[in-house]
């Protein structure tokens, strides 16, 4: 960790960077996101088992943006939610400095995206672990009747705070869904139907963009298990495409292109 503060220390003192976005103390033991500004307080950063927020979800916040230049720390989830966002041309490389992170707390360079596509090529790391591949399995063993009652009786807990979606990298769009009133695309309240709404959006916009970092189940004040959801997702999307989001800087939407030798084994 010594090596990551020392990197941000350099970048604020020669002003390649505005600010500097990573994980600090929080309250009752808790990691929280927080944002240096100058060399001084970098020495707050943290990086233990407790920092487990994308701090990618900052890098589209004018909040954050009209500092200026930013400084990232990247652990693996956030090196993967900003390709992704990088191949939606949200994020430039000039918008930003990736403060590398690895598993055990050590600093790697990465100057640009293909140094992030290569690290993260490295590892031979896949977005689903065996352990998550089971629990798919299981959901997958289900009758249809039995994976319904599930997801009802879940979905009946949400309050519709959004706090899923605030949490979420890949929810960046100024104007939401639910947000949207004429026409009315989601009922407001939290009841069945709106809440079934909300919830088969949401998974749905995240249909090949999402990077498991499970900071929407996080997020959720009700413990709804949401990456159960989008991890089925990110099954089907890898069995059925052959894609992975998060590996690449410039790689195609999944859901919006086409390609000769695609699946079609939804026609009957």
């Amino acid at each position: 960790m010594i090596e990551v503060i020392k990197k941000a220390k350099e970048l604020l003192d020669n002003k390649t960077v505005g600010v500097v976005i990573g994980y600090g103390e929080g309250s009752d033991g808790k990691a929280r996101a927080i944002f240096v500004r100058n060399s001084q307080d970098a020495d707050k950063f943290i990086f233990d088992q407790r920092c487990k927020q994308n701090l990618a979800v900052y890098l589209n916040k004018h909040e954050v943006r009209h500092f200026g230049k930013m400084g990232i720390l990247a652990p693996l989830p956030v090196m993967r939610a900003i390709l992704q966002i990088a191949s939606e041309a949200q994020i430039k490389e000039s918008d930003f400095v990736a403060i590398g992170i690895t598993p055990d707390g050590h600093y790697v360079e990465l100057p640009d995206f293909k140094a992030i596509e290569n690290y993260i090529s490295s590892l031979h790391s896949e977005l689903l672990t065996d352990e998550e591949m089971q629990e798919i399995a299981k959901m997958d063993a289900m009758t249809m009747d039995e994976r319904w009652a599930f997801w009802q009786e879940e979905f009946s807990k949400c309050i519709k705070c959004y706090a899923c979606r605030a949490a979420c990298p890949m929810c960046y769009c100024t104007r939401c869904i639910v947000e949207v009133n004429q026409p009315q695309m989601v009922d407001v309240p939290s009841h069945k139907l709106g809440n079934l709404e909300w919830h088969i959006n949401h998974a749905m916009h995240l249909a090949g963009r999402c990077v498991n970092c499970g900071d929407c189940a996080r997020a959720c004040p009700v413990n709804i298990p949401l990456n159960l959801f989008t991890k089925k997702l990110i099954s089907e999307i890898k069995e059925e495409f052959g894609a992975t989001a998060g590996t690449s800087a410039s790689s195609d939407s999944v859901l919006s292109t086409y390609k000769p030798n695609d699946k079609e084994n939804f026609i009957i």
